[in-house]
């Protein structure tokens, strides 16, 4: 038989896994809970901002969460297109824009959608003029409403339009060495689809989740692991004391030979956790069942 490849050894699911590259020289600072939290408000966000493009532009509309994930503003900026839609918008207390990307052909065709236009009329893609720069802004102003509703007290103070760009390498919202928790979307209008991003100074959600989604206290930790370790299921086994033998007499076994075990039959069974003893057992008969009686236990210092 051929020897299989590592990778048709492994289940289709895990053959098509995406792995992406771990940077150590920017390791992760969100805990687990707090990204939880932010992908909830995110998505909360999707589907208002989805119900809202429908209302506006008359057209079936739907926004889907791609990915939260956490970045520095310079290489956030660099992971744009050169020329694109870039809302900026300032948040209470913070020198920092947040930023609400999208492409400006998306901005043009809701507008004229907005106007009556055609939806299958070709849009360039280009600077807003001032009707369809007010208009934008209005749709944005909408969106930031619904991105306060969604992050509740994460936000204290509702984000105000601070102005449009087009140029991702221009338009300077914060530093470029600012972290910023950024989340990816596809937006969704019939049949056409465009991806959008937003970006916000981590500094913000941070502290606000520090307040009201408290991680555990470090000192409980040892306590908690005891105690999750405690619930860990395992196999337990009824062995008899092993025998050593030979490569060649296991290649010789045959149908019908004897193998002669060290175990006198007024012993009981090993009771094994991982093949490490713990306990000794004497096999009984529970109702239809064979089990196993404890009558002497292991000490450990483990």
């Amino acid at each position: 038989m051929p020897a299989l490849s590592p990778v048709s050894q492994l289940p289709a699911s895990r053959a098509n896994k995406v792995v992406e590259a771990y940077d150590f020289r920017r390791p992760t600072t969100l805990a687990r809970e707090h990204s939880r939290v932010l992908e909830l408000a995110f998505e909360t966000f999707a589907r208002q901002w989805g119900t809202q493009l429908t209302t506006k532009i008359r057209a079936g509309s739907a926004v889907v969460t791609e990915q939260v994930t956490m970045a520095t503003y310079d290489e956030y900026a660099a992971s744009l297109p050169a020329s694109t839609a870039m809302v900026l918008f300032a948040l209470d207390g913070q020198e920092s824009r947040g930023v609400i990307q999208f492409p400006s052909e998306a901005a043009l065709f809701w507008v004229t959608r907005m106007l009556g236009g055609a939806s299958t009329a070709t849009i360039p893609d280009r600077k807003f003029t001032q009707i369809e720069h007010a208009l934008v802004k209005r749709l944005m102003e909408d969106a930031l409403e619904d991105l306060r509703y969604s992050f509740g007290s994460l936000l204290v103070q509702a984000p105000a339009v601070h102005g449009i760009h087009f140029n991702s390498q221009f338009a300077q919202a914060a530093a470029t060495n600012t972290l910023m928790v950024v989340a990816g979307f596809t937006v969704r209008v019939g049949e056409h689809s465009w991806r959008a991003t937003i970006a916000l100074p981590a500094e913000v959600l941070v502290q606000q989740l520090g307040n009201s989604n408290p991680l555990s206290d470090a000192a409980a930790a040892p306590a908690q692991l005891r105690a999750q370790m405690g619930e860990v299921p395992v196999e337990v086994a009824l062995a008899l004391a092993p025998v050593p033998v030979t490569p060649q007499t296991i290649l010789n076994l045959a149908v019908g030979d004897v193998l002669t075990l060290p175990h006198p039959t007024t012993r009981p069974f090993d009771l094994t956790v991982g093949g490490k003893p713990i306990a000794s057992a004497l096999g009984v008969t529970h109702g239809s069942r064979k089990a196993g009686q404890i009558v002497t236990t292991e000490e450990t210092n483990s």
